[in-house]
């Protein structure tokens, strides 16, 4: 059904964006979906993008199983490229971001 439809989807996308990571805690259920995606993609050498404020210390406590939080993890970390950003949030430095119609194609054909 459409599970598996969603599931596929998000195995096959050329790049898989995690943004706002780990604001919940995962549930049981939930980690071994993620486990399955990241699976799948890391078989693939597919790219997985995640935008987190969580520290990745605390990455345990999101996904809540150690073991599952353990395979998840081992392959999100193997081969990363980690950027760390600091300083305030350009959102409350009232910066402005140009929209896609003003010139930034970024995001064109998402």
């Amino acid at each position: 059904g459409s599970y598996l439809k969603v599931m596929q989807s998000l195995v096959k996308v050329e790049v898989l964006i995690l943004d706002d990571w780990g604001l919940n805690q995962l549930s049981r259920v939930q980690a071994l979906d993620l486990l399955e995606v990241v699976e799948e993609r890391y078989q693939r050498g597919s790219t997985v993008i995640i935008i987190s404020e969580v520290p990745v210390g605390t990455w345990y406590q999101v996904i809540g199983d150690s073991t599952i939080a353990d395979a998840i993890l081992d392959r999100l970390v193997h081969n990363a490229y980690r950027v760390e950003m600091e300083g305030e949030s350009m959102r409350r430095q009232g910066v402005k971001v140009p929209s896609l119609g003003q010139g930034n194609r970024a995001g064109a054909g998402v």
